[in-house]
């Protein structure tokens, strides 16, 4: 059992890594009751990525596209960075950047974080199938519990990053060019990634 918890934890740190600078982009901006978006959006698109992993791993492989379709989603974060770039040099007030992760289609803040995390997931998937695979019914119970704490611990420690004072003050002088730059390069590399362009490419040719 505490083999299990530890060689969750492992395979979580080495998946979630990747959303630190994400969530710690989001918790530096966020206006007062909209923490509790970024929480749920993180731990709704991590069950949406467990449920779906452990499905592939019992067999149920027609539920997961094509790796290149799933490098799609990239096309989320780098819409919302191109969607910054520029709406963000048309505002004066730059303490609005955030609202534009919801407006329009991503009303909701905590649904364009599903889309993100969920946009990301590629690395997820392939380290969380073969790992179910080797797991029992009660170690992928305890796994996807570790999993879950480890969401919570990942929140956290994004949160508390972000509420450093010389965190929050270099991501406020310098929000205009990172975010978009973080969430553009994330689209691209999603994409490029999952072989998407190059499937493009040949459909064109």
């Amino acid at each position: 059992m505490i083999t299990t918890a530890l060689t969750a934890v492992a395979v979580y740190v080495a998946t979630g890594i990747d959303y630190l600078i994400i969530l710690i982009l989001l918790f530096s901006q966020i206006k007062k009751g909209q923490a509790k978006h970024i929480w749920i959006g993180q731990y709704i698109g991590t069950a949406i990525i467990i449920a779906a992993s452990l499905l592939v791993a019992l067999g149920i492989t027609w539920l997961i596209p094509q790796q290149w379709v799933l490098g799609l989603l990239g096309l989320i974060p780098l819409y919302l960075g191109i969607k910054i770039w520029i709406k963000g040099e048309e505002d004066e007030d730059e303490s609005n950047i955030l609202s534009l992760f919801s407006s329009n289609r991503f009303n909701k803040l905590y649904i364009t974080v599903i889309f993100i995390v969920l946009s990301s997931s590629a690395d997820d998937f392939s380290i969380y199938i073969p790992y179910f695979t080797v797991l029992n019914t009660v170690e992928i119970l305890i796994a996807s519990i570790v999993f879950f704490i480890m969401v919570g611990v990942l929140c956290y420690v994004s949160y508390r990053l972000a509420s450093l004072d010389f965190v929050s003050e270099k991501i406020e002088k310098y929000e205009r060019w990172i975010v978009p730059i973080v969430f553009i390069g994330l689209g691209i590399y999603i994409m490029f990634e999952n072989g998407t362009f190059n499937a493009l490419f040949s459909f064109l040719i």
